[in-house]
């Protein structure tokens, strides 16, 4: 019997496209679709998350996830996970006396760009992923040098990704900006950009941009899929 994936969705949006891309990996498995492992998603009001992170509150937003690990326990998940790039340091909260173990983004993206060889990167997020240290230690550590948008670009993410991604729309003025900031780290020397955005794909692809793309979400997807079928 496969395991049982439980995911900690923040932003609907991004929740739904982390489901399609579990459902995608699982699609490529050699697997009777009987054997699939059960997935289960679990939401606090996303409102609640915006007011925590706004204000900075790691307790707070650890004790969202918690609940939701809680909830994802009690429907039987083998271990629980959340694709939002914004709350990972609020595992480090949640995971604290959790019924169920946690995997988290960060590590799994810096194994994808060590065995890419990418040693220089971009990054597309809000302004607390693009100047946080969400990725930025454990990349450090890896040997990967990551670049922030420039102080203009962060400013326009946030408003595209808070006033339109997240809504699962994305205007086309607004898909060229964030394409030309992926431009821009091309020109700076980036081998590859990360989208530590879930709603990313919304406006960057493999096809479209000028660099490796590493989505965060889909990385995620490929371990959590492989936990739960080898273990």
């Amino acid at each position: 019997m496969s395991g049982h994936i439980g995911i900690a969705g923040v932003s609907p949006e991004g929740a739904a496209f982390f489901c399609q891309s579990i459902n995608r990996q699982l699609a490529l498995k050699e697997l009777d679709p009987k054997d699939w492992p059960r997935v289960t998603l679990h939401n606090e009001p996303f409102g609640l998350y915006i007011e925590a992170l706004q204000d900075r509150d790691w307790m707070r937003v650890g004790s969202l996830l918690r609940r939701s690990a809680d909830k994802l326990s009690g429907c039987g998940a083998s271990f629980c996970l959340t694709p939002d790039n914004a709350v990972q340091h609020g595992i480090h909260v949640a995971e604290v006396g959790s019924p169920i173990p946690w995997i988290a983004m960060p590590d799994l993206v810096a194994d994808a760009l060590v065995e890419a060889r990418c040693t220089k990167v971009g990054i597309i997020g809000t302004q607390l992923v693009t100047t946080g240290s969400t990725y930025q230690t454990c990349l450090g550590l890896r040997g990967v040098h990551l670049l922030a948008p420039d102080a203009d670009e962060i400013d326009d993410l946030d408003q595209i990704i808070f006033n339109e991604l997240i809504y699962g729309k994305c205007s086309t003025q607004s898909g060229k900006r964030v394409l030309g900031i992926v431009q821009n780290f091309a020109n700076r020397g980036c081998e590859g950009v990360i989208l530590g955005c879930s709603e990313a794909p919304l406006v960057i692809t493999p096809d479209n941009s000028p660099i490796s793309v590493f989505d965060a979400a889909q990385i995620l997807s490929v371990g959590a899929v492989s936990r739960a079928i080898d273990g």
